[in-house]
């Protein structure tokens, strides 16, 4: 059984260090669990719901997913508290890895970002394909828009616009909110308050028959997401499950794993939600 955390998860990684009870395969539950930290993302539209029962199935291993920001998941596995990484935010991740933190970086997949907005549009800019210019006309209108402000890929990504647009952001509070929470319930707010919001289209497509929202933005060279896995070094993290976290990468880059990346939803949404990636030259 996968059991997905969303927050408190402080306390995690030493209950499964203290358990000695003896699992499948006449492994420890310490050896048998995997702790996984991965952007809220991977957990809001279900990828990970799909995908690591088959991993279970096939290994004997439990799978237990904290799911908060890339930037928190990446400071876990830096700290030692998780066993693998799962994150889309590519300049902190090469950081890392050149520091020596993560050993294996890996391509695993890619999809988009949006800007979505209320379908009203006040600062209008639907059917811009220029995210720059989009955010520009978010500003000067002081349009209300719905900042992650936790850190996290998708937060990394919405600053890395605002500096391209050349644009100071006021203190929280005005029109610029920051939500402190994953992708889901940032949607769920911006919603509430008809504001815009930065997200990746997966977690969008899976959320919009909840929420009042539309598409304004899209296909911007600078809205695309990639997503890898990255293994940590042992050397700073004795504790963590190596075997379990080696044998995890292993599986979400794997021919059968890549293909059930590349049908995940087909059925309900007549497309992928994410692009397999792995084995692709990779830049990011």
């Amino acid at each position: 059984m996968i059991s997905i955390v969303g927050h408190g998860y402080s306390m995690v990684k030493a209950l499964a260090l203290v358990l000695a009870t003896v699992g499948p395969a006449g492994r420890s539950a310490q050896q048998t669990d995997i702790i996984l930290a991965t952007t809220t993302s991977t957990r809001d539209a279900g990828l990970l719901d799909s995908l690591l029962p088959v991993f279970e199935r096939k290994t004997g291993y439990h799978v237990k997913v904290i799911a908060v920001g890339s930037g928190q998941a990446l400071e876990m596995g830096r700290r030692g508290d998780a066993d693998l990484v799962l994150s889309h935010a590519h300049e902190a991740e090469r950081a890392l890895t050149d520091s020596g933190y993560f050993v294996r970086r890996q391509l695993v997949m890619h999809n988009q970002f949006l800007i979505v907005g209320p379908s009203q549009d006040p600062a209008g800019v639907h059917s811009l394909s220029d995210a720059v210019t989009a955010l520009k006309r978010i500003a000067g209108h002081e349009a209300p828009f719905v900042s992650r402000g936790d850190k996290s890929g998708t937060h990394e990504r919405e600053l890395s616009l605002w500096n391209s647009a050349h644009i100071t952001l006021p203190p929280p509070g005005g029109w610029y909110v920051e939500s402190g929470q994953g992708m889901g319930a940032t949607l769920q707010l911006a919603s509430e308050k008809n504001a815009y919001t930065l997200t990746d289209d997966a977690t969008y497509l899976t959320w919009r028959d909840k929420i009042a929202l539309v598409p304004m933005v899209g296909g911007d060279s600078l809205l695309y997401n990639v997503y890898h896995v990255l293994e940590l070094n042992s050397k700073n993290a004795p504790r963590i499950n190596v075997q379990g976290g080696r044998a995890l990468a292993d599986f979400l880059v794997a021919r059968e794993t890549q293909r059930l990346i590349g049908r995940f939803g087909k059925a309900r949404f007549g497309r992928s939600l994410f692009v397999p990636d792995a084995g692709k030259p990779d830049r990011w």
